[in-house]
């Protein structure tokens, strides 16, 4: 039997599963002392892409709301996630910004990272980490698992080698982000990562996207895990990751151990399926298993962003003929992991194939940057065909030309008159400053976050979906109530 650590991911990839990335401090603030006197070994925070949407969408400062969120969990170190080479765009970011990002995060209290390269660019994940190193941070280096015939056990054992053998890589985060994995795959998978780890621990992350997670959370543990990632049971399931109450249940079941102390699990989730539903908001999701995923492996918040450029076009119902599409894509990109950035690139490219009727007449620069090698080496050679139509196209010749530049931090503050404020450099390099101006005109903080978790709110929202006229009014001894639309 093993003691198994459970890692929390309500804040990071429960919100931006079911969220979008919307949750602002406030809105975590109610419950976040009680998570960090829950067990957990690490609580998953902050990544770019929650910096970027909370500026552009929520008009709320993200270094004042993090700050907040530090203070009121001192117990347990929090974790950020950044990719080694990108901050929000799909393109590239310069060095210089990454590595001031990770310097800034640990500023700023965050004392853990996991470090990703989905082409496993091992110097500059490296870079990163030694950064992190620097401020007694503990680093998780993640291999982004994926299913391709590429993607065998001998090269997940190879990455799993040259990870490990990083003196600032303290485990290993096994991280399916298509929810693939099921116990065929991890009987030999696990053993040969665990072959190749050093001793360090085995962490997995699986995004419940064919709802079969949590089995192979078990399975997992099985094999050799000992650090499972969760999510409170109302953010939890679906597009994201198992709750923290069945796998604490399914632990103790197969007679392992773990610190988790479960009277704080239920307020946590109550607080944020209230928060949900005032927002409107998804919350306790379930997916069934899809066959389909097997073959596009689409993260689960890409899905959403793939329906919504079909609507815009009008085309929703071309959406099967996208995902068939997606998966043929992939293949003649040579099977690129289908996580930020290239997720996002392949379902561009099915897109606008589908949406202009020819394939591949309409190319994204990072794509283009993609097959000159800017990223790094494909798992597998791109499809010959797809080359030369990808090279073809008008600004190939201009990309090819101009290779990602790299700025050092002096020249960055200059383009960004940002006179030497790291923090500030960030933002503006993350967003467009008009973007910024709201969200500094918004004012601080907001914390007044109402939950509308009563009863009988919950009747007066059921009554207005079902209500087609444009005035209801209801009377009784207690209450007068009147609705317009």
């Amino acid at each position: 039997m093993a003691h198994i650590q459970f890692l929390d991911e309500t804040l990071r990839d429960g919100q931006q599963s079911l969220w979008g990335m919307r949750m602002q401090a406030g809105m975590a603030l109610p419950v976040t002392p009680i998570i960090d006197q829950t067990g957990y070994s690490t609580i998953s925070l902050a990544g770019s892409s929650l910096f970027e949407v909370l500026i552009r969408h929520c008009q709320e400062d993200p270094w004042a709301g993090l700050d907040l969120l530090t203070k009121s969990m001192p117990n347990t170190p929090l974790r950020a996630g950044c990719r080694s080479n990108g901050s929000v765009t799909f393109g590239h970011t310069p060095e210089a910004l990454m590595d001031i990002w990770v310097d800034r995060l640990c500023v700023h209290g965050l004392r853990s990272f996991w470090i990703y390269d989905v082409l496993f660019n091992i110097e500059q994940m490296h870079r990163l980490a030694k950064i992190a190193k620097g401020h007694g941070s503990k680093v998780a280096g993640t291999m982004l698992f994926t299913l391709s015939p590429v993607h065998d056990d001998a090269f997940w054992a190879d990455k799993a080698d040259k990870l490990s053998a990083l003196d600032e890589v303290d485990s290993l985060l096994l991280y399916d982000t298509g929810g693939v994995l099921d116990r065929d795959r991890i009987s030999t998978l696990v053993p040969a990562i665990k072959a190749n780890a050093r001793g360090k621990p085995i962490e997995l992350h699986s995004n419940n996207m064919l709802a079969q997670s949590a089995k192979a959370y078990c399975d997992a543990v099985e094999f050799g895990v000992t650090v499972l990632h969760t999510a409170a049971r109302s953010m939890a399931n679906g597009p994201s990751i198992p709750s923290i109450d069945i796998m604490v249940k399914n632990m103790e079941a197969l007679g392992h151990t773990h610190n988790i102390d479960t009277s704080k699990l239920k307020p946590v989730s109550d607080h944020f399926r209230s928060v949900a539903k005032a927002a409107g908001y998804l919350h306790d999701q379930h997916y069934e298993y899809d066959v389909t995923s097997l073959t596009t492996q689409i993260p689960g918040g890409m899905m959403g962003t793939l329906r919504n450029q079909l609507i815009q076009q009008n085309m929703l119902d071309k959406l099967p003929e996208v995902l068939d599409e997606v998966a043929l894509v992939r293949r003649e990109l040579g099977y690129p992991g289908m996580a930020t950035p290239f997720a996002q690139l392949v379902g561009t490219v099915a897109v606008l194939n589908i949406v202009t009727g020819k394939r591949y007449s309409a190319v994204p620069d990072e794509v283009i940057q993609y097959a000159a090698g800017y990223y790094g080496q494909p798992p597998a050679p791109i499809n010959g065909e797809a080359m030369d139509r990808i090279m073809s196209a008008p600004r190939a010749k201009e990309i090819l030309a101009t290779p990602p530049e790299q700025p050092d931090r002096a020249e960055l503050h200059r383009r960004h008159g940002t006179h030497g404020d790291d923090d500030e450099l960030l933002l503006r390099a993350l967003v467009p400053g008009s973007d910024i101006d709201r969200m500094r005109a918004a004012g601080p903080i907001r914390m007044d976050f109402p939950t509308l978790s009563s009863t009988e709110l919950d009747q007066v929202a059921r009554l207005m979906r079902m209500a087609s006229l444009p005035l209801v009014q209801m009377r009784s001894e207690n209450l007068e109530l009147t609705m317009r639309r």
